[in-house]
């Protein structure tokens, strides 16, 4: 009998589960899981999640004290939301949670260290170290010199809206743990960019991009992680087979593992070390001056900040309107 794609890719890759819903992560059982603004948002507007979303207000409520304005009681609600989440799928899984800093401090060093210096105290005072967490920081030049400063501290951190090797080398470079490679945004860019419609799976510009990558990292003996990410289909996902990580969604998890078929392993270290790949050093000159000659790269990473901003907007509006809704049904 042979195995389906998603037993096959467990072989070689870590497979993690790209989702805030907690039943889609008890159903695949996978090692880690992601979120981001996006998934936390959507998944707090589920029925099902009412009560975290509720304890998680009404804790904030308490402990922001008398006189507190809904203002201050959503804004500590906010932070400990994502926490909130990520100690529930904590339960569930083996490995480790990402959980996000917040979108709009991307381009503030200092602003950023002291979110995921919170975040981390926050798990701790729930009982859980470290290890398990990973504070998600945007692969910005400001967000990758905060997740060197983290890292030196036992913080581990995974960069993610990653888009161009310039990024991927500076985190290495920076001592990250982990970095998240965006696989269908960087289709979606040269989908539009070029009209084509379609790409086979080997010539995805994800794919390639992430190959690239990944063959960067084991040529040079880079420790950082190379996690696949936001994929569009399952082409994508069997291309990158042997990656160090997959972060998928429910829905291709579900599609893996109801396809039988043989899944050979596309990304090897052994295959990297022969490869001759030059070394580039990257320092702030060198990031700025091929961020801006990387079109995709600059507008996705553009474009994905202010979509995580506007998630998270979002979401204060939904904490605030269900706050509103608590305080009527205590008054009464």
């Amino acid at each position: 009998m042979s195995k389906n794609l998603l037993e096959q890719l467990r072989e070689f890759t870590v497979v993690v589960a790209d989702t805030g819903d907690i039943k889609a992560i008890e159903k695949f059982t996978p090692r880690d899981a992601t979120t981001n603004p996006s998934l936390i948002t959507a998944a707090a507007q589920m029925p099902e999640y009412q009560d975290i979303v509720d304890e998680t207000l009404l804790q904030a409520k308490k402990d922001a004290g008398t006189g507190a304005s809904q203002a201050q009681i959503v804004s500590l609600a906010f932070d400990r939301l994502a926490v909130s989440f990520g100690l529930k799928i904590l339960q569930i899984i083996p490995g480790r949670v990402s959980t996000e800093v917040d979108a709009r401090l991307s381009y503030d060093t200092e602003a950023t260290v002291t979110k995921g210096r919170e975040i981390i105290t926050q798990y701790k005072a729930a009982g859980i170290g470290p290890e398990r967490i990973l504070i998600k920081i945007a692969s910005t030049w400001e967000g990758i010199k905060a997740a060197e400063i983290l890292e030196k501290e036992g913080i581990h951190c995974n960069l993610t809206l990653l888009f161009g090797l310039h990024q991927a080398i500076a985190c290495a470079e920076a001592g990250v743990t982990l970095i998240s490679p965006f696989v269908g945004r960087i289709l979606d860019w040269y989908k539009k960019s070029t009209g084509r419609d379609s790409y086979p799976s080997a010539e995805d510009p994800g794919v390639v991009s992430v190959t690239t990558i990944y063959n960067y990292y084991k040529k040079f003996g880079h420790k950082t992680e190379v996690m696949g990410a936001s994929f569009r289909n399952v082409g994508e996902i069997t291309e990158l087979a042997g990656c160090d990580l997959l972060t998928i969604s429910p829905s291709l998890l579900g599609e893996l593992q109801a396809t039988i078929g043989e899944l050979p392993r596309k990304l090897d270290p052994s295959k990297a070390a022969s490869m001759d790949i030059a070394k580039i050093s990257i320092d702030k000159a060198t990031f700025d001056k091929m961020h801006a000659e990387d079109q995709m790269a600059y507008d996705k990473l553009d474009e994905g900040i202010k979509g995580f901003t506007k998630a998270l907007e979002d979401l204060e509006k939904l904490l605030a309107d269900r706050l509103s809704s608590l305080e009527v049904v205590a008054s009464h």
